[in-house]
């Protein structure tokens, strides 16, 4: 499964227009690069009088768009949805997932900085680059906005360049269940040993079983 690593740091800090650099350096660099930007006050993308709206409104639980162009969804839900579920949404046509947000996640973190703005928002362990325009007393590399070509070195070596781990999600009435390792490699393992006896099984990439009690 692919690597994911979220940008974070106060409001007015710079996040999304590092996070629009990081994309066009990565992607010139060849790889495939998933987007998810948390939005905490709500957005709107199904506009009032447009079809989507009005499918939404008759109470529509999820609705999808398609066009020769562009596929969306829009889902009703309760809650924040978790950034390593939404991972699941982007199958395997991607190398990485840049996250706007998402502080609270177990992800590794880049935070981004501004004179003025006080503290860091994550200064724990999933922290591994800050990019300021100040020099600060932390224990991690720190980048300079006007040299993002360093940073994306870094994101490239650490989680591009090495063999991907594996990723396991397991869910419960939809809701994620925390998975200890020695659990998530028991399940991966028994499941793949399972699948990979099976006729004319190509080479397993992902594998996803839903199982429903009627």
């Amino acid at each position: 499964m692919y690597p994911i690593v979220s940008i974070v740091g106060k409001s007015e800090s710079g996040k999304t227009t590092l996070l629009g650099w990081l994309i066009g350096e990565l992607k010139c660099r060849g790889y495939r690069i998933g987007v998810v930007k948390h939005e905490p006050y709500g957005f709107e993308l199904d506009q009032p009088g447009k079809d989507s709206w009005r499918l939404t409104q008759a109470g529509g639980d999820i609705i999808a768009l398609s066009s020769p162009q562009q596929l969306a969804f829009i889902k009703r839900v309760e809650e924040d949805t978790p950034l390593e579920e939404l991972s699941c949404l982007f199958g395997d046509d991607i190398d990485l997932i840049l996250a706007e947000g998402f502080r609270g996640s177990d992800t590794p973190k880049i935070e981004v900085h501004r004179k003025g703005l006080g503290e860091l928002l994550c200064p724990g362990e999933e922290l591994f680059a800050v990019v300021s325009d100040e020099l600060l007393n932390v224990a991690v590399p720190q980048y300079s906005p006007d040299n993002i070509s360093e940073l994306a070195d870094v994101i490239e070596q650490k989680f591009l360049a090495s063999p991907q781990v594996e990723h396991l999600i397991l869910r419960i009435n939809g809701i994620p269940t925390r998975l200890n390792p020695f659990v998530k490699k028991f399940i991966s393992h028994t499941l793949l040993g399972m699948v990979s006896v099976l006729d004319d099984v190509p080479e397993i990439k992902t594998l996803q079983i839903l199982l429903r009690k009627s």
